[in-house]
């Protein structure tokens, strides 16, 4: 079950980041990050108040948001900060890298956690890591030649730094969740982490990109905007609940939820009419087989 959960998470996510690059083009970033954001808080708002109020109804329905103490709220305002973090990141190299690059390095965040683990637990690699290491270094280098087609050097390129930033951002983000599932409840997790990433994004729209809004790209309000928030919402309500049941794998549910890419790589690159997609769709599946390695070696 929880692994049909993480695959119906993965459509949503690809649409969600087919939303963004709709919301991004010729777009100003900052803002359209606040208004998804706070779009989110909106629809959760009567989740949290309606739990207070209406506990019995909220609980007959699966959507109770329990009261949280002081230091659990402090555990999901630092889920929010790194999220927050890496959603900025991720949104400026969205904006100006095409998807068919953006979204296949979005992919590799099971192999960053991976990296993670050997360097922090010192853990050492079975053959089948090793596999799925070599495969996903190698196709990742393989892409970057794709890459250098477009004019996009990888080792020089700044929005490439910011998604491959962002994406270990998501790894680190990943093995949190784990951690506080098993210790807050999940609904009341992401009610609340809504609402604290509205409250960490209003100061920097205000104070960061509002006086200077007049020297960077304009902002245009969009109906995606409010698109990304409700497909991300879904997304990680099915994400959460994945990872609440028994037996569940975070290995095998971000590996699951990874397969997002090839929606938005598919769907994305034809929208937006991008190049080499033929030669990028075959490095794409390399990695993927890269990181599916590395998450059986993982089990």
């Amino acid at each position: 079950m929880w692994a049909f959960a993480a695959l119906l998470s993965a459509l949503f996510l690809g649409i969600y980041d087919i939303f963004k690059k709709f919301s991004l083009n010729g777009n100003a970033v900052i803002p359209v990050l606040f208004f998804s954001t706070l779009t989110s808080t909106v629809l959760f708002l009567p989740v949290v108040t309606g739990s207070l109020f209406y506990p019995e109804f909220f609980h007959s329905i699966g959507l109770f948001a329990p009261s949280l103490t002081i230091t659990e709220h402090l555990h999901v305002l630092l889920k929010a900060v790194i999220v927050v973090s890496s959603w900025i990141l991720a949104f400026f190299a969205m904006k100006h890298l095409p998807v068919s690059i953006f979204a296949p390095i979005r992919s590799t965040g099971p192999f960053w956690t991976l990296i993670g683990a050997l360097i922090i637990f010192h853990e050492k690699l079975n053959l089948l890591q090793w596999l799925g290491v070599s495969l996903t270094l190698l196709f990742f280098y393989l892409f970057s030649t794709a890459g250098k087609k477009e004019g996009i050097e990888f080792r020089k390129n700044k929005w490439i730094f910011f998604i491959v930033m962002a994406t270990i951002l998501g790894a680190v983000s990943g093995l949190y969740d784990k951690f506080i599932i098993k210790h807050i409840d999940r609904i009341a997790v992401q009610a609340w982490f809504s609402f604290y990433q509205a409250a960490i994004m209003f100061p920097i729209l205000l104070f960061l990109w509002y006086p200077k809004r007049h020297n960077s790209t304009p902002f245009q309000w969009r109906w995606t905007i409010v698109a990304i928030a409700v497909s991300l919402v879904i997304a990680d309500f099915l994400y959460f609940y994945a990872l609440s049941l028994e037996g569940s794998m975070i290995s095998m549910i971000s590996a699951l939820r990874r397969s997002s890419v090839l929606l938005t790589f598919t769907l994305g690159a034809f929208i937006f009419r991008e190049q080499n997609l033929k030669q990028k769709g075959i490095y794409l599946l390399g990695i993927l087989a890269g990181i599916l390695f590395i998450t059986l070696g993982s089990r």
